[in-house]
């Protein structure tokens, strides 16, 4: 009983069941503890060292002999609140930790990372991936059929993607699409070539942030391949610079 509710709150299963036995009584020993849980003597030292560590149990001489007690429940809402701070600091780390990885990680001649999505919803999901990537800045390289986009996507999900980019502040844009409506608005962030849609046909929505590459055809039966290379992805990103300087 509680074993489950303890171990939501971040308890393991054996943690819980000592702390439970203690939590019945003033204070235990030892070999009394293993008894009851049926957990191993040799093992009870480390589990009441985390649940001491957690603050949840503390440790008294009584009669010479060392014995076990469980603070009370409420300290169960002072050791919630610890894992939260503590979750928020890794939160913190993690962001100065990744750019570093990155050094590190293998950036050319690796086996790419193929993904694969079926669907406008995969589709959706690909975008996501691509842009929760978080870069701090940098660019974002597209070819898109702007038409067919609007076909595929109704205008709440077309929001939900550009507020995705544009949540991403110091991302510029690069782009090479076609368009039925004409020139789309320029602005600071974006450099944009409109194609001539009758001579060069566009059907499909391809996306290059740092590493990574998203492909979407956007006809029949959409399907999204995800890619991580530095190799491909440099290449596309070759391939629109240079229709971006011959405009």
């Amino acid at each position: 009983m509680f074993e489950k509710e303890l171990q939501d709150l971040g308890l393991n299963d054996k943690e819980s069941a000592v702390y439970l036995a203690l939590l019945s009584v003033d204070n235990d020993s030892v070999i009394d503890l293993a008894k009851k849980t049926n957990i191993n003597r040799t093992t009870i030292y480390p589990i009441l060292e985390s649940l001491m560590a957690k603050g949840l149990v503390f440790e008294s001489k009584i009669d010479k002999k060392i014995r076990f007690s469980a603070e009370g429940p409420e300290r169960l809402a002072t050791f919630v609140e610890r894992q939260k701070v503590l979750f928020e600091e890794k939160s913190e780390r993690v962001k100065d930790l990744i750019p570093k990885l990155k050094t590190v990680q293998r950036e050319s001649g690796e086996k790419p990372i193929v993904k694969v999505y079926e669907g406008k919803q995969g589709a959706l999901s690909a975008i996501e991936e691509i842009y929760n990537n978080n870069p701090i800045d940098g660019i974002s390289y597209s070819i898109y059929s702007k038409d067919l986009l609007n076909e595929m996507f109704n205008e709440k999900e077309r929001e939900k993607f550009f507020k995705l980019r544009k949540d991403i502040k110091k991302l510029k844009s690069k782009s090479i699409y076609v368009s039925s409506a004409g020139d789309a608005k320029a602005d600071s962030m974006s450099q944009r070539v409109r194609l001539d849609e009758k001579k060069y046909p566009i059907h499909c929505d391809i996306n290059v942030i740092g590493d990574e590459v998203r492909i979407s055809n956007l006809k029949s039966n959409p399907t999204t391949v995800f890619i991580k290379n530095k190799d491909l992805a440099e290449t596309l990103k070759s391939i629109i610079n240079y229709l971006i300087d011959k405009k």
